[in-house]
């Protein structure tokens, strides 16, 4: 099985300090949707990998997180994209989880539902817990420098063998080729 994991907000949709409260706040960036539509045309099968401590926090509720994702896959659908499943961390950073992200507890979890070796599988996040969590499970970590990625890229510290291109498009690009 092909497949490539994803960070939503700021790889797929521009990102808010403020997190995404709200369908209306979800805005996708330039070209994710297509980059999507052609991972899913070369045979892959596309993941989200998301943390969303904005549910643990009560700055929205899960409803509100579902009505996010409606709009997120009727927008994919509309570029002929899909995503097969996403999973998300709805808790903050002092719960102690493992599903939230540098650690691996999310990508453990898609690895055993699809069953399959995470080894290698590209990993495209714009902060370094993405790349981190990617980096524990021997995926490929892939840094995009939309979102937090720029500041990501200088803070330095990036897992060994990450890649870094300007967004989802050109890594995609360079996934499929």
């Amino acid at each position: 099985m092909k497949l490539v994991i994803l960070d939503r907000d700021g790889v797929i949709n521009h990102d808010s300090a403020e997190f995404i409260k709200s369908p209306d706040e979800w805005v996708p960036i330039p070209g994710s949707l297509e980059a999507i539509a052609r991972l899913n045309q070369d045979g892959y099968n596309v993941v989200l990998a998301t943390n969303q401590s904005g549910v643990g926090r009560n700055l929205l509720d899960i409803a509100t997180l579902c009505a996010i994702h409606d709009k997120m896959h009727l927008a994919l659908a509309h570029a002929g994209a899909r995503v097969e499943a996403v999973f998300y961390c709805p808790h903050g950073q002092d719960a102690g989880c493992n599903c939230r992200k540098p650690k691996p507890g999310m990508f453990e979890d898609i690895a055993h539902r699809f069953n399959v070796d995470l080894t290698d599988v590209p990993c495209v996040g714009d902060s370094l817990r993405d790349l981190q969590a990617a980096a524990a499970v021997d995926a490929q970590p892939i840094l995009v420098l939309t979102g937090k990625g720029m500041q990501t890229k200088a803070a330095g510290g990036l897992p060994a063998h990450t890649q870094i291109h300007a967004d989802l498009a050109a890594a995609v690009k360079a996934i499929v080729s």
